[in-house]
């Protein structure tokens, strides 16, 4: 059978645990090497690692600090020593949101979340596009969003914001990068059982709560939005630019049911 992703290298933000490590792994299964990436957890990243190898293919692991415009430029080029090139692009790392509403929100604290989930996005996109013109173009930026770039929640203004600016990051590099055939999409989960919702993970009284809102009445796997990520970065995909694959088992559909 065909793997779709043969020959080709993936550099994938938050690559450690959830949706970044289903994602490396899915690659690896298609046929791609795969660079890991980290900032908290280095043993999840080293476990990703393996499973990637145990699929047949290459991998690096690096640390980073995405808010830090010289550890994302030392990132990339620790990839290009190893790899000499990169077809794809996954950004998947950031931090949730504080729970503050903004008349307590300090500043420090959205910072912190404008920095890793928009800076560090942005930082990874440049130093991607300039390497794939350099290459003479095309290539796959993926960026993963969430639904709430589109639907608010009061003490969430800090991710709220930065979904919201990452999907328009999307949205404008899809008409700056057509001519280069880059293509760059965009995966919007709703709930997802990663370490940002451990708290349904470890309690299924949490779980059953946080379902009740979803139609499917079930949250998502890591894996299941993997799978939407390996047809994003395939030849499949050629022709798909600037879109949002939301998955979020109706979640969004729900919005204002019951008022």
């Amino acid at each position: 059978m065909t793997k779709v992703l043969e020959g080709k290298t993936a550099l994938i933000t938050g690559s450690d645990s959830g949706i970044g490590q289903a994602t490396a792994i899915e690659f690896a299964k298609e046929g791609a090497n795969v660079v890991i990436t980290w900032h908290t957890d280095k043993i999840g990243a080293n476990k990703t690692k393996k499973q990637v190898e145990a699929a047949g293919q290459k991998a690096l692991v690096v640390e980073v600090d995405l808010r830090d415009e010289k550890s994302v430029e030392k990132m990339f080029d620790q990839a290009l020593k190893e790899f000499k090139t990169l077809d794809i692009l996954m950004n998947n790392a950031g931090v949730d949101s504080s729970g503050i509403e903004v008349a307590d929100l300090d500043t420090k604290t959205w910072d912190n979340a404008i920095r890793t989930n928009i800076y560090g996005y942005f930082f990874c996109c440049r130093r991607f596009i300039n390497i794939r013109k350099k290459a003479g173009g095309g290539g796959k930026i993926i960026q993963t969003t969430s639904v709430h770039a589109e639907q608010p929640r009061a003490g969430a203004a800090d991710y709220d914001c930065s979904k919201g600016a990452e999907r328009n990051l999307t949205t404008t590099l899809a008409l700056e990068l057509a001519k280069h055939k880059i293509n760059i999409n965009s995966i919007a989960p709703g709930m997802v059982l990663t370490p940002f919702n451990q708290a349904a993970i470890d309690d299924p009284r949490v779980l059953k709560v946080a379902e009740k809102t979803i139609p499917w009445k079930r949250a998502a796997q890591p894996n299941e939005i993997a799978r939407v990520a390996v047809f994003l970065a395939s030849e499949a995909a050629d022709y798909m630019t600037g879109s949002t694959v939301t998955m979020d088992g109706g979640l969004m559909q729900n919005s204002g049911q019951g008022a």
